[in-house]
């Protein structure tokens, strides 16, 4: 049977995205996601590069698999569902995200120009549904409670308590973004 680099490619991108989202990158060990492949180290290097760069091309491939399934939209509320769903059906996303953000902290992510302008396809739309005022801000605090919502597990349970349901979780996050206020932001800052 022959090599096939394609196959390859994408066995090593699935292991690394498990590694990456149970350990982030400073836990990741390369020799772990070469052997749940099934491909040697040096193809790892020789396809991505170093270790920051394959948790870089794994993460622009789950955001791109997410910005798919979950479009932008005018309707706030609805998008939090399909996103809150989303994060619920796909926890490495969210996952990978927080190691970045964790990893990497206040410094420029790779991609951010590109990954800014996604963010800037959002916040168009929710200024397409003509609530007025600072739709960055909506946007900002709808991905924050249905994110937050999903990848605090703990939080939640000690909060919320451990018979509160993620179904129920899931319409308060929806009821929450619908009451979020148009003068939210800079200009309806006091």
């Amino acid at each position: 049977m022959a090599y096939d680099s394609t196959a390859t490619k994408e066995r090593i991108l699935a292991a690394a995205t498990a590694e990456f989202a149970a350990h982030g990158v400073a836990g990741a060990r390369v020799d772990r996601i070469a052997a749940e492949a099934k491909a040697n180290k040096r193809a790892i290097y020789d396809y991505f590069g170093d270790k920051n760069k394959l948790f870089a091309v794994v993460l622009e491939r789950v955001l791109a698999d997410l910005a798919q399934a979950v479009p932008p939209s005018d309707d706030l509320p609805g998008y939090a569902e399909r996103l809150f769903d989303y994060h619920r059906a796909h926890p490495e996303a969210l996952r990978l995200v927080m190691w970045e953000a964790l990893e990497i902290g206040d410094q420029p992510v790779p991609a951010e120009e590109a990954r800014t302008r996604h963010y800037q396809d959002k916040i168009d739309a929710a200024e397409s549904g003509g609530q007025g005022g600072d739709a960055r801000t909506r946007v900002f605090f709808t991905l924050a409670l249905a994110g937050w919502s999903v990848g605090m597990a703990q939080l939640r349970r000690m909060v919320l308590g451990p018979d509160y349901s993620l179904d129920d979780l899931r319409a308060d996050v929806v009821r929450a973004v619908q009451i979020l206020p148009a003068d939210l932001g800079p200009s309806g800052s006091a």
